[in-house]
């Protein structure tokens, strides 16, 4: 297992930060009459967030708002798109956020990512350019500084194909009867306990950096939303309807945390919502011990949960299935600048040559490569000459950057995309086997 170190992480960080705009956006802009530049000053993050409250159907942000925005959003890189000609020409007309973060791939390695959030359009500035500028301008900036991969939680999910970005990570919607269901699964030692959502805040960020580098697909979380999660923010309406819990093993070891928010049945009480905003676990006991719990809260006749794993055990710890309306949505879009460091860093669940053509739409990383992999699931990448015949055995797999990126965390399989006419391969079944993994990936939160 590989991890990128820390000191190089943080240096990369610091670069794309700072970073100046990518210069083909800007003149592809400038040719519009519009401006792309960096957001530096605080009046500037003040304008630019109201646009982004704006973009996504959110109230405008009072001074008490924006001052908890510009302390908790310092770790972002801020970039506007601006009309010199509009009658406000400080607002800018398209937003973009992003920052350097560790990714967690199969094998338990961690890559850097460059998470991208905050895209918005004015609607007074449809089609005409600005979405392609910023998110392009975007990976071409971290592709330049050596990001290998790119990913974001998307709130329209048909956007993001066209620049290379799969949807690499399904997470599943829960709604459950709780009268219905029933708890057939393990019943652990230890405790539960209600805590303040302030001890919530204090212990959460050490626990998920626990568990998170375990998990393929997650993310570290970023410091201001903990508050958003616990309630604790200035700003936070309604925090009161968050309840905390904490799960201690028989040692007293703090292993799970839970917040949910609760919301009473006018009409029928007992028959009330409880709706689970997150649920940490470091072992198995916590995990069993935290649902148990919620299944058994009085007055709730429903529990809501979201961002849950394809494979979340909670299915087979409930006596009747049948209880629980589960969904499958897109979540965390993935999308690889590099594709040599990302096949490297992973590890495959099965021995094999894959001979890989990937084509790439933005010419960030198409080309060829012969990806090796060992009895043990290391792998190693080597550039794969045009022209050249793949190697005797070797599977040969034609995709599109998407694919690779749809198929990278092990989420998906390969074979699935062929059989959707996504790739093509000498070998389906076998590709699948390497690139495959046998933990499905998650992302516990929106970002």
């Amino acid at each position: 297992m590989t991890t990128h170190p820390a000191d190089a992480l943080s240096a990369l960080v610091t670069r794309q930060r700072t970073a100046p705009v990518d210069e083909e956006s800007a003149r592809r802009l400038a040719a519009n009459g519009l401006e792309l530049s960096l957001v530096t000053t605080d009046d500037e993050r003040d304008a630019w967030v109201q646009s982004v409250a704006r973009g996504f159907l959110d109230t405008e942000r009072d001074a008490g708002q924006l001052a908890a925005v510009r302390e908790r959003s310092t770790y972002r890189r801020a970039v506007g798109v601006y009309d010199p000609s509009a009658p406000e020409p400080a607002a800018p007309v398209g937003s973009v956020a992003g920052w350097v973060t560790d990714l967690t791939v199969p094998g338990g390695a961690t890559l850097p990512t460059l998470a991208v959030s905050a895209v918005t359009v004015a609607a007074t500035h449809h089609r005409r350019g600005i979405a392609r500028a910023l998110v392009e301008g975007e990976l071409r900036t971290a592709a330049a500084l050596g990001v290998p991969l790119a990913s974001l939680t998307v709130s329209e999910s048909q956007l993001y194909g066209r620049y290379g970005f799969g949807a690499a990570v399904p997470v599943t919607s829960w709604r459950i009867d709780n009268r219905r269901a029933g708890w057939i699964g393990p019943e652990p030692g230890g405790r539960v306990d209600f805590v303040s959502r302030e001890r919530f805040r204090e212990l959460a960020p050490a626990l998920h950096e626990r568990v998170r580098p375990r998990v393929v697909g997650e993310v570290p979380v970023p410091a201001g939303q903990w508050d958003s999660f616990a309630g604790t923010r200035p700003d936070a309406k309604e925090a009161g309807k968050n309840r905390a819990v904490q799960y201690t093993d028989a040692a007293g070891e703090v292993r799970g945390l839970l917040v949910y928010g609760v919301e009473e049945n006018p009409v029928d009480y007992p028959r009330s919502t409880a709706t689970v905003s997150l649920l940490l676990a470091e072992n198995p006991d916590a995990h069993a011990a935290l649902w148990r719990f919620v299944l058994g809260l009085d007055l709730i006749g429903e529990v809501r949960a979201s961002e849950l794993s394809v494979d979340e055990p909670l299915r087979w710890m409930i006596a009747d299935q049948r209880a629980a309306h589960v969904e499958v949505v897109d979540h965390h879009y993935v999308r690889i600048l590099d594709v040599s460091a990302a096949l490297e860093a992973r590890r495959y669940g099965a021995p094999g040559v894959l001979a890989l053509d990937v084509t790439d739409p933005l010419g960030i990383t198409g080309g060829r490569w012969l990806l090796d992999v060992d009895d043990d699931g290391r792998g190693v990448v080597e550039a794969w000459p045009d022209g050249a015949a793949a190697p005797a055995g070797a599977t040969t797999v034609e995709l599109g950057v998407t694919e690779l990126a749809i198929a990278y965390l092990g989420g998906v399989s390969l074979a699935t995309l062929v059989a959707a006419g996504r790739a093509t391969t000498s070998d389906p079944a076998h590709a699948a086997r390497v690139l495959g993994w046998h933990e499905a990936p998650r992302l516990s939160f929106w970002y």
